[in-house]
């Protein structure tokens, strides 16, 4: 296609495709997110605690060892969103959890 717009690459010094910048700017923003033993998470994972919680307002404790399904990441690379039934919107450390 010789109608291809281009854009110039700070970091390399180099003229590239606007696909390519836009690809390469979207892995830039996307954050790792790893549990306690540094294993990487992602949407849809399955975790366990390895730490009993006090839940604040629920007035529940999550005990060591309980599986939580399917997270979602929020951005910040130590919180993963999730669900457990009887808590909404209950956001985990990633420190306290371990992939499945």
């Amino acid at each position: 296609m010789a109608d291809d717009e281009y854009v110039y690459d700070e970091a390399s010094g180099e003229w590239i495709s606007a696909a390519d910048a836009a690809a390469s700017a979207g892995a830039a923003d996307a954050v790792e997110v790893r549990d306690a033993v540094g294993n990487l998470l992602a949407d849809g994972d399955q975790v366990t605690l390895i730490k009993d919680l006090v839940v604040k307002g629920a007035g529940q404790t999550l005990k060591r060892g309980t599986l939580i399904k399917s997270i979602r990441l929020t951005g910040d690379p130590q919180e993963i969103d999730c669900r457990y039934e009887g808590i909404k919107g209950l956001v985990l450390r990633a420190e306290f959890v371990r992939k499945r």
